[in-house]
């Protein structure tokens, strides 16, 4: 592995629990020096089962996994110092406070920045003489960040990092991620939210049954999916009054009394004739609303095709 390029390397990564339940099924992928990648998935996709290979708290199934170059299980103590970790809930003892916390895990913790800093960075500075049990919900994830970056971590592995924060702490973790990336971190997360993959992530796949559906950048996987045009009709005007919708390249259309939705993926062509058969009709199209797919879209796109096709290897099983 060339560590001036990838600092993560997954190959053919299995997992399996007692009982034969097989929750990671032979996925690759790598991560590179300051990086952001997301592991996206619904609940039991194999994503927090990922992570935990990676953090080398277990040993895989099968397959490599590699991360600053070494085993992360068999070389943890290598490893685990140039890693910082946000596990989806941590626990802490309810009666320090928030400062006495962070110098408790400074002391674990092999170069540790000044533990006043490490709260600083996470917004928690002004709280740091608060006990842990007086927090709330997103104030104790703030909490969770900060012990993950005591270390000054070469890797950062957050796990569903702002599930309880208010949209102002959203931001607030959104902003310090890119930061880290930009300083030379390199951040592999999960989450839940879309629009954080879709605004933090430089790469991503997404997960499904303990498989990669879908890879790329977030702008290659939505490609994937077809944009949309919608617009209400002038009264008097019917879909058959369109241009041919085939010459718009579109895939799909759906009417709904008189607004008309089309799906295409060639979004500038339909739009631009679509526009242009309005202006030659002269009239004006109501409700406008030309967009690319969204990661939310090609996220429930992707679950949908890899349920259908699970659906259909089923059937012919039977």
């Amino acid at each position: 592995m060339d560590t001036n390029t990838n600092v993560i390397e997954v190959t053919d990564l299995r997992r399996v629990y007692g009982g034969g339940f097989e929750a990671v099924r032979g996925i690759s992928f790598s991560v590179a020096r300051g990086e952001v990648f997301a592991l996206l998935g619904t609940n039991g996709a194999g994503k927090t089962s990922t992570v935990e290979l990676l953090e080398g708290l277990a040993r895989p199934a099968g397959g490599r996994v590699r991360v600053l170059g070494h085993d992360p299980h068999a070389e943890r103590a290598v490893v685990r110092p140039r890693t910082g970790v946000m596990l989806q809930e941590g626990g802490f003892p309810s009666e320090l406070t928030v400062a006495e916390t962070a110098r408790m895990w400074a002391g674990c913790v092999s170069g540790a920045r000044p533990p006043l800093e490490a709260l600083e960075l996470v917004g928690l500075a002004r709280r740091s003489d608060v006990r842990v049990k007086q927090l709330s919900g997103g104030e104790r994830r703030r909490l969770d960040l900060a012990l993950a970056l005591l270390g000054r971590p070469e890797v950062l592995f957050l796990d569903e990092p702002t599930t309880g924060l208010d949209a102002e702490g959203r931001r607030d973790t959104w902003e310090l991620v890119r930061a880290l990336r930009d300083a030379g971190t390199t951040v592999l997360l999960t989450t839940h939210y879309l629009e954080e993959a879709e605004g933090l992530a430089d790469r991503l796949a997404i997960l499904h049954e303990g498989r990669i559906a879908a890879r790329g950048t977030p702008a290659e996987v939505t490609a994937a999916q077809p944009s949309r045009i919608s617009f209400e009709l002038p009264e008097g005007y019917f879909v058959g009054d369109l241009p041919p919708l085939g010459e718009l390249g579109v895939l799909a259309h759906e009417v709904d009394g008189r607004v008309v939705r089309l799906r295409t993926r060639e979004l500038q062509r339909a739009a631009t004739r679509v526009l242009g058969w309005a202006e030659a009709a002269g009239v004006e199209l109501r409700r406008l609303d030309v967009r690319s797919a969204s990661l939310e879209e090609a996220f429930l796109g992707i679950a949908e095709r890899m349920q259908a096709e699970g659906t259909q290897a089923e059937e012919k099983v039977a």
